[in-house]
């Protein structure tokens, strides 16, 4: 069955005003050469290093070659067919992953929006840590994960439990960075990410063609997690980047014919309406951390998905606890064991939110300034 169109905003979603501005204003001059070629098979081969792989050199070199000719020829996309009808440019061959990607969204937004669907809750586990891997020793964050996961289901919910620190035990699974394409023009920034993956840069195994539809099937959202440097966690943040295509991204890339940074600017100016396709989810937060900065995170995470148009389960949804303050780290599990107040309150953030998506799918829970058109759009 072919893909649906992509969808577009409401004819009647407050649009951007027109800017003045050239569109073929590209600035240049960051990066302007490919790798040379030595450093190039360096970089190929490293993942080649161990010695039981000898006795295969002559076929890596093949592939070696293989694989500069398609970096050296940048076939970011080697299967593709015409868009079809229903895209703004029918002839443009658009990647079939991209397609699969954008057909994933489509279906689990179709099944979101299906009242006679159970509730659906995304539990993020953020932390890095995990026992199969360097630290040896699953994380807080998993354990309070599992205490919301409990109280969710108890409540009816269906649970999406993704866990982050995959990242880092998961043989080659990546969340690749955010290219920053918003940053030149948002309908560059397409809707799921079309960055990736990019073969003639080895740029594979990209985890967000999952993680965007199990986005797009929830009703609401809970993140667990540790503070990091006064941060949130880098699988987190990696994700939380990646989602920049949901809060204004371009549906249908064969209107900017790809990359074309020319066309992006050009409709940018034109007026672009910045559609939030993750908007009216409820979330809530658990940010825990031992000595300092949980503060700052809960309120980065906060003013993260409100931007994107997501509803916050209540005061009691957005915590942020120390565990074991100034304490070993070699005790923070035994920390974690006593201390039955953070276990209560994590306790309550999942019932909040169970509450709050309830509310939401009755048609009970609006923020006081749904309806208002902000005067600046972006």
């Amino acid at each position: 069955m072919p893909a649906a169109p992509p969808e577009r905003p409401a004819h009647d979603a407050p649009r951007a005003p027109r800017h003045a501005g050239n569109p073929e204003d590209v600035r240049k001059g960051q990066v302007t050469s490919p790798l040379p070629r030595e450093v190039f098979r360096q970089r190929f081969l490293a993942r080649f290093t161990d010695p039981a792989y000898r006795q295969e050199d002559e076929a890596l070199d093949r592939l070696e070659r293989i694989a500069w000719d398609a970096y050296a020829q940048s076939r970011k996309a080697p299967h593709t067919h015409k868009a079809g009808a229903g895209y703004a440019d029918p002839e443009y061959d658009l990647s079939d992953e991209w397609r699969a990607a954008s057909e994933a969204v489509r279906v689990a937004q179709q099944r979101q929006a299906d009242p006679a669907t159970r509730s659906r809750v995304l539990l993020v586990c953020a932390a890095a840590r995990n026992d199969y891997t360097c630290p040896g020793e699953m994380s807080k964050s998993w354990r309070l994960a599992g205490r919301a996961r409990e109280r969710l289901e108890a409540q009816g919910i269906e649970v999406d439990l993704l866990d982050l620190s995959h990242l880092t035990s998961d043989a080659q699974l990546q969340i690749h960075p955010c290219k920053g394409c918003v940053s030149t023009a948002m309908p560059l920034c397409h809707w799921p990410c079309s960055c990736y993956p990019n073969y003639a840069l080895g740029q594979v195994n990209d985890w967000m063609n999952e993680i965007y539809p199990r986005w797009a099937a929830c009703h609401g959202v809970l993140i667990v997690t540790p503070v990091y440097w006064y941060q949130v966690s880098s699988p987190l943040k990696l994700m939380m980047d990646r989602l920049v295509c949901a809060d204004g991204g371009n549906p249908d890339p064969t209107s900017t014919r790809g990359k074309d940074v020319a066309r992006a600017k050009a409709i940018e100016l034109s007026g672009w309406d910045y559609p939030k396709h993750l908007a009216g989810r409820a979330y809530g937060l658990v940010v825990h951390g031992d000595v300092a900065g949980i503060e700052g995170v809960r309120r980065a995470l906060s003013d993260w998905l409100d931007w994107m148009g997501l509803i916050d389960a209540g005061a009691q949804a957005r915590l942020d606890r120390y565990i074991g303050y100034y304490e070993p780290y070699a005790t923070s599990h035994v920390a974690l064991d006593r201390d039955t107040s953070v276990q209560g309150e994590v306790d309550n953030v999942a019932r909040a939110l169970a509450c709050a998506v309830e509310q939401l799918r009755h048609g009970q829970l609006r923020t006081a300034d749904h309806g208002l058109v902000p005067p600046r759009l972006k």
